[in-house]
């Protein structure tokens, strides 16, 4: 039976077999009305006393909710019922029960506290308004790797588990591996860089990055989905955002008409930004803020509160959701970072913020070998610890930088969730290890 299935969505007139969740029952003694969904929708099967046959009438007045069948049946019009078709069962097949009792209700009003659905999540993304969620998130994978095929790159695969930290070693998990130590990857920086040296010139990435920093806030998480990206043979930053900002506007564009049916589940309008975005400095961010009667340390990155504010400050100025705060202080970027020639304290990096909330951090690398050495030894980094990654500067290596994007603030934001956790299928956090 299973063979000639189809999704529910797809089911017209005539005869068909769906299979799916029985997420409502409606018996009134010779009519029994039951609600089946599969991920692409729900529909009305109809058993009638002297129409449907009695062995398949026996067979659901025994089925509870959540149970899990396959319908062959007639499909026919019907107004009254959800989308304005139902099926006529002529056989049923019982594949799977449920306990009568569950730990999180699909169709109740009532909403669950976040702790529960997620240590229920098999229950919680049957419901359709999250997985509307799951299928817009997998809608804007899909449109980032085709976005970054259509321009000429690479789609690469970094090793997750390294011998020594991205950035620092505060941030990242300790493994054993074997009889060694080693850590699981904050970033695939250094190999996307190795990238540029190798020739590849334009490589992109979509794969997990690892934080190990003990954040209980809505927009972080210990694991999450990055979105990376490495360009060679740039003139300067500015390449780079003007390849993030045609990613964001690209893929807006497109998952709205993609996901029309998803946005209406959640009742969400999106609005497609306008390239250019604006582009604020540091120190001109500094001078915004403190207009505005909100203090921020010059040379300091903005805290949550602070890019929060200036979010709101830039849509007011600029109607903008999204903007570049650029060069940011040397003092709080990596190593690898490229300083502005002739204004050393500062760098050739930035965020993206939408919505308040930094999304994206790129910038220029440095690909010179010995200033390289310079920048580590001024970080108190000593060069022969990363030496895999120094040495490959000393055999030439163009101008490049590139990007990370979180995938995961980027959902959150762009369907205004409440907490990054509900963008994220099985998150990870300083207390959640299950499920």
């Amino acid at each position: 039976m299973l063979k000639k299935r189809v999704y529910i969505s797809s089911v017209k007139e005539g005869p068909v077999v769906i299979a799916g969740w029985v997420r409502e029952i409606r018996d009134f003694g010779s009519l029994k009305f039951i609600i089946l969904a599969d991920r692409s929708g729900e529909i009305q099967i109809t058993a009638k006393k002297g129409e449907t046959p009695e062995n398949i009438l026996k067979i659901l007045d025994g089925v509870g909710k959540e149970w899990v069948i396959a319908v062959e049946g007639i499909g026919r019009k019907n107004e009254k019922a959800p989308n304005g078709v139902e099926i006529v069962p002529k056989e049923v097949k019982i594949l799977s029960e449920s306990e009568s009792v569950l730990p999180l209700e699909i169709r109740s009003k009532a909403k669950a506290e976040l702790p529960t659905r997620l240590d229920n999540r098999f229950l919680d993304i049957r419901k359709p308004e999250v997985r509307a969620i799951f299928k817009i998130r997998s809608e804007i994978s899909n449109t980032i790797r085709n976005f970054f095929y259509e321009r000429g790159f690479l789609e690469i695969h970094t090793p997750k588990i390294v011998a020594s930290a991205t950035e620092s070693g505060a941030n990242v998990f300790p493994i054993l591996y074997f009889e060694k130590e080693a850590f699981l990857a904050q970033s695939p920086q250094f190999y996307k860089q190795a990238a540029m040296a190798g020739g590849l010139e334009r490589v992109f990435e979509i794969a997990p990055a690892f934080r190990a920093e003990k954040h209980h806030t809505i927009r972080h998480l210990t694991e999450y989905t990055s979105v990376d990206f490495e360009i060679s043979f740039i003139d300067s930053y500015e390449d780079l955002m003007r390849i993030a900002e045609e990613l964001i506007v690209y893929t807006l564009k497109n998952i709205k008409d993609r996901c029309e049916n998803e946005f209406k589940i959640l009742k969400k309008e999106i609005e497609i930004p306008t390239a250019p975005f604006p582009r604020i400095t540091m120190r001109e961010a500094y001078k915004i803020l403190k207009e505005k009667g909100i203090e921020v340390e010059y040379g300091d990155e903005l805290d949550t509160e602070s890019e929060r504010k200036f979010g709101e400050i830039i849509k007011e100025k600029f109607g903008s959701e999204f903007v570049f705060l650029t060069e940011f202080p040397w003092k709080v970027r990596p190593f690898y970072t490229y300083r502005k020639e002739d204004e050393i304290e500062w760098t050739c990096s930035f965020d993206l913020i939408y919505k308040g909330v930094e999304i994206v951090t790129g910038g220029q690398r440095e690909h010179r070998y010995e200033k390289l050495i310079e920048n580590c030894k001024e970080k108190g980094i000593n060069p022969e610890t990363i030496d895999f990654y120094i040495r490959m500067f000393r055999y030439g290596v163009p101008p490049h930088g590139g990007c990370g994007l979180g995938l995961d603030r980027l959902v959150m934001l762009l369907l205004d969730l409440p907490n990054v956790r509900e963008a994220t299928l099985f998150p990870r956090d300083p207390e959640r290890l299950e499920p």
